[in-house]
């Protein structure tokens, strides 16, 4: 069988624990994204999830459009694995195998630590459209651009939630992207909006 012709380079994102792998074609489809956080969440989901999660370093796969994130522990720095996971899914790629099987279900919101933000009852507010229309034109682009996501969870009392995931989610600079950019966008367009909070 004629292997698949694929490039794939890599990215740094801001977050120095993630790497962004991207593919000359669409690994998922580009309505849809998946993140696993575990070896036992891609069971079922995505092969190649559950393949990445064998190497010892990797803490976290994230799927969108056509670039896949890995995070991976303190254990090793990049120089030593990149090449080795690069050439990893692109072989993967060209061989013609499945990246994807099926989109997981949308994760319940964890349980707030933080008690003062009431996760029980998001009940849609006369803003949302707008807050999520914003989202889409302005930050997603840079976000994807660095190897995660945004989702806009609700607007209660002011304040937005959102939940950041791939690269985003515990990257050390994503409270300075949610304060010093998001916070300001919404601000700027919907008076209303006093804060932005991730899940």
């Amino acid at each position: 069988m004629s292997k698949i012709p694929v490039t794939i380079y890599a990215e740094m994102t801001p977050n120095p624990n993630t790497m962004k792998f991207v593919a000359n074609n669409y690994l998922i489809d580009p309505s849809a994204t998946a993140e696993f956080k575990t070896q036992q969440e891609t069971k079922g989901f995505s092969p190649l999830a559950d393949e990445l999660f064998s190497f010892p370093f990797v803490k976290g796969v994230y799927f969108a459009n056509n670039f896949v994130s890995i995070t991976k522990d303190d254990t090793l720095a990049w120089d030593y694995v990149l090449t080795e996971l690069r050439d990893y899914i692109r072989n993967y790629i060209a061989d013609g195998k499945i990246v994807v099987t099926k989109i997981p279900e949308e994760r319940p919101a964890p349980e707030a630590e933080d008690k003062t933000i009431d996760t029980t009852n998001y009940s849609p507010s006369q803003f949302d459209d707008a807050i999520k229309d914003l989202l889409d034109q302005y930050v997603r682009p840079a976000v994807e651009g660095d190897g995660g996501a945004i989702e806009f969870r609700n607007f209660k009392e002011g304040v937005v939630t959102v939940v950041l995931k791939g690269a985003c989610s515990g990257c050390p600079s994503s409270t300075n992207t949610l304060k010093g950019g998001i916070e300001q966008i919404l601000k700027q367009h919907i008076p209303e909006v006093t804060e932005v909070i991730a899940e």
